[in-house]
């Protein structure tokens, strides 16, 4: 029986996602072949603890005040030290599961760590988790290597968008680079956290401040008049299983905001997308053409706008640890192909411990 540790929490913004995917999984994991161990993370303070209480009470955040140990991951053995009153008990996990989205995981600073300790992690590695959480480098990655359509934008780094005289420089080079409506995002956040679509130019410096307040890096890009299509691939020892499209429909909200995936019931979505099969096929081939191209490994899920004609995707994003719950869009395009929740987590543990299921 294999041991895996299950990561949830975080100091990321999307720490309550975060909560509802690890809840999601621990339920769905098969426990007739692994133990698992919960790890939370504070969201104050990013300190790792491993939980003993009722795992019911990760869905609502009150885990932090249940029964838990100081917990830390020893570089020298790969092992996690647990300090129970001053005795250390060292236990050693076959793999990590992270169930922790945005900053402070999907971007790789945590399977640095694992990598370091030498213990593996489900999904991307700490290099290409760290590329496809920057969008303005993803975007150049793809253009080279794949020469597919991306959103035409510039980058605007915080020290260069410190006063007012550069902020109106910034939105002029935009407005005569591709004109309103535009988007103005955080390079380097998840779940549009930061991002807002700037149709005057007297909300731009505004945008640019909320977006600044998640990151230093800033892309502000054109937006793209089309449909929301999501793909979601699996990889497996070399081998792809890339999901049929689905749709997104924003409904009332300007775009897919985090409100909207999340919060609000504004939203809704088409599974296959209501695209042609022919499209259907083209638009898997780009999402796996991408996943390749930015090293992936494991799973992602790669975001397109389809034009309103329905003649050319433009690729938007690439996320690698995608929302998890039983409901998300990651886990339904699979359990479309046939493969179902608790199987997929079997899939992801043992291809990062590199077994076979």
């Amino acid at each position: 029986m294999n041991t895996i540790l299950l990561l949830f929490g975080g100091k990321s913004s999307e720490y309550e996602v975060s909560l509802s995917s690890a809840t999601g999984a621990y339920q769905n994991i098969d426990r007739r072949k692994y133990n698992v161990l919960l790890c939370g993370i504070t969201k104050k303070d990013g300190r790792f603890w491993l939980y003993e209480d009722d795992p019911a009470k990760i869905a609502d955040g009150t885990w932090a005040d249940g029964r838990k140990v100081p917990l830390s991951v020893d570089l020298s053995d790969g092992s996690l030290s647990v300090d129970r009153d001053g005795v250390i008990e060292h236990l050693r996990p076959d793999a990590v599961l992270p169930m922790i989205h945005g900053k402070y995981c999907e971007d790789g600073t945590l399977q640095g760590l694992f990598a370091v300790a030498g213990i593996p992690v489900v999904g991307c590695d700490c290099q290409s988790s760290a590329v496809c959480m920057d969008k303005a480098v993803t975007k150049a990655i793809v253009a080279i290597e794949t020469g597919l359509k991306t959103a035409r934008g510039i980058v605007v780094k915080a020290e260069n968008a410190g006063t007012p005289a550069e902020i109106d420089a910034v939105r002029r080079a935009a407005e005569e680079a591709f004109g309103y409506p535009m988007f103005v995002k955080p390079a380097r956040a998840g779940s549009s956290v930061g991002v807002n679509k700037v149709k005057k130019p007297e909300d731009f410096a505004r945008a640019l401040a909320l977006a600044f307040a998640e990151d230093t890096k800033i892309l502000v890009e054109e937006a793209v008049n089309g449909r929301e299509i999501e793909v979601a691939v699996l990889e497996e020892h070399g081998r792809y299983t890339v999901a049929h499209p689905a749709e997104i429909d924003c409904g009332s909200s300007e775009f897919y905001d985090y409100e909207t995936k999340y919060i609000s019931d504004a939203s809704s979505f088409y599974l296959p997308a209501r695209i042609s099969p022919e499209k259907q096929e083209e638009v898997r081939g780009h999402a796996e053409a991408i996943f390749r191209a930015l090293d992936c490994r494991g799973l992602a899920r790669v975001d397109f706008f389809c034009t309103r004609d329905g003649e050319e995707f433009v690729f938007n994003e690439i996320n690698t640890l995608p929302g998890f719950t039983p409901i998300s869009m990651y886990p339904k395009m699979m359990v479309n192909e046939g493969i179902a929740y608790g199987e997929l987590l079997d899939r992801l543990i043992q291809t990062a411990i590199g077994g076979e299921n």
